[in-house]
């Protein structure tokens, strides 16, 4: 049974945090609570316009670098349009929605990762206007582990080639803004895989 309207879940991490395996897991649980599957999405995407940005922000421009105020913007820009056209129209009608990312990413990579917090609190006050999820999962691993586990995927994209500094900042920022939001629940991805899908589930059927 679904109720009106539904609940917006989201899965955070760094890279190499396993938030693909938890947004199957995490997907499975709704479904089966709710009998009905969520609405997933993911960031930045989600809507047409929002996959051609997507594309803008990956893949780096040799001859046009991307400077970090237009890519905190081009962000927050997708973001808007995921929001308004896809994420409200279905919590309004009573579905579940499971993202991949959500505003919390633009806090920790723009904010702590780049030092444009000033204008990460500007934009996403006037874009979302305090609209934020039911429940956030942050999968915590360490920079370095978690970019090695990416690095066996495959090539690395434009953001994952970052200097380890800078995750190792954005990282800070996820556990600071988990301290003062207890709808962030922080979860321990240097686990095994068993454990820290146990962990999930255990936090699922606490908060929900």
């Amino acid at each position: 049974m679904t109720q009106n309207p539904g609940k917006f879940i989201v899965i955070e991490g760094l890279e190499g945090a396993g938030k693909s395996s938890a947004i199957t897991l995490v997907h499975d649980f709704i479904e089966k609570h709710t009998g009905m599957a969520p609405v997933c999405t993911r960031e930045p995407g989600g809507t047409p316009l929002a996959e051609k940005i997507r594309d803008l922000v990956k893949n780096a421009e040799p001859g046009d670098p991307l400077c970090d105020e237009a890519e905190c913007l081009l962000f927050y820009a997708a973001r808007a349009q995921l929001v308004a056209n896809v994420i409200k129209p279905s919590l309004a009608s009573g579905r579940w929605v499971l993202g991949d990312r959500h505003n919390l990413s633009s806090i920790a990579y723009q904010g702590g990762g780049r030092g444009l917090m000033s204008l990460v609190k500007t934009i996403s006050d006037a874009t979302l206007g305090g609209f934020k999820p039911d429940l956030t999962l942050y999968l915590d691993i360490d920079p370095l582990l978690g970019l090695e586990r990416a690095a066996r995927r495959g090539a690395l994209d434009r953001i994952e080639q970052q200097e380890i500094d800078f995750f190792h900042r954005a990282r800070a920022t996820f556990l600071a803004q988990a301290r003062d939001d207890r709808t962030i629940v922080v979860i321990d991805a240097s686990k095994p895989l068993n454990e820290v899908h146990k962990d999930i589930l255990a936090c699922l059927g606490t908060a929900l």
